[in-house]
């Protein structure tokens, strides 16, 4: 299909683009990246009155520390993330998170904030945001307002961004370098969205784990952080009889949806088995890099 008309503005500023998003009355969408906007147009599924080109403004296209934190700009393609420096130091979580990303052409072109933005459940950029405790900053006429990741994912494709609004960066935690990490993503062909999968990080301190970190995807309709995962392994070394315990805790947890990609119980069942394998990875990396981000 062909997409309905629309006016194109190429904004050269974050306040002109805001300007324009206003003024369209809730009719307009930005584009960065475009690689889940655009099919949503070309089938009609959005009618947007004017599509606001965000590219050629300055600023947007760069990965900066800033303290403890990253702060990813809103042109920040999907293969700059997978392939910058910092984030590879820093966060080496989502450093492995970028290899489940699609495919290359959409890597090439698609951005971290604009996965957000589309808030895809079984997408892995909006469960790292909210792994690490991400905040996004939210543009608009009336000025910047900044949502913690806890709160910006409401639905299925739904955030809590309102009609004139739009997001500039997103800030995410670094990890300390004794941080040990699991990513473990199912998925009926690499690239394909996930049927389920688990990112966790965790510290050893005193042989047990601490800072525990545990996220989800595909088995919601919103990305999950699981805090009773969290405090079930907190303070735990890890054993199998501990994973027995995550992996049934999961069945009464979660409560995914029946499709015809997969069973509900066919997911729960892989949230399981991706939740022993993704702490395991994490613990054994955590043994090894308690002398240092290197070992």
């Amino acid at each position: 299909m062909k997409p309905a008309p629309f006016e194109y503005l190429a904004a050269t500023s974050a306040a002109e683009a805001a300007e324009a998003l206003a003024a369209a009355n809730g009719d307009g969408k930005i584009i960065a990246g475009g690689q889940s906007l655009m099919p949503m147009i070309n089938f009609r599924l959005v009618k947007p009155t004017i599509l606001i080109d965000i590219n050629r403004i300055a600023g947007l296209d760069r990965i900066e520390k800033h303290g403890e934190r990253l702060r990813i700009g809103a042109t920040v393609r999907h293969r700059m993330t997978a392939t910058d420096a910092l984030v590879h130091r820093h966060i080496p979580i989502l450093h492995d998170a970028m290899h489940h990303v699609a495919h290359l052409t959409v890597r090439n072109r698609g951005t971290f904030c604009g996965s957000v933005c589309h808030a895809d459940p079984a997408a892995e950029m909006p469960m790292m945001t909210l792994l690490l405790d991400g905040t996004i900053a939210a543009l608009s006429i009336r000025g910047e307002r900044q949502i913690a990741a806890s709160e910006f994912f409401v639905g299925s494709l739904m955030t809590s961004l309102e009609p004139d609004e739009f997001v500039t960066w997103i800030d995410i935690d670094t990890l300390p370098p004794e941080t040990g990490w699991g990513f473990e993503e199912f998925s009926r062909r690499h690239g394909d969205f996930a049927l389920a999968c688990v990112a966790t990080t965790m510290r050893i301190v005193d042989g047990v784990a601490c800072d525990v970190r545990f996220g989800m995807m595909g088995v919601g309709e919103t990305p999950l952080r699981l805090p009773d995962i969290e405090t079930l392994v907190e303070g735990q070394a890890i054993s199998e009889r501990l994973l027995q315990d995550v992996s049934e805790a999961l069945k009464g947890l979660l409560q995914p949806n029946t499709d015809i990609h997969a069973s509900a119980d066919y997911r729960r069942h892989l949230a399981g088995v991706l939740a022993r394998r993704a702490l395991r990875d994490a613990w054994k990396r955590a043994t090894f890099r308690k002398d240092g981000p290197d070992a």
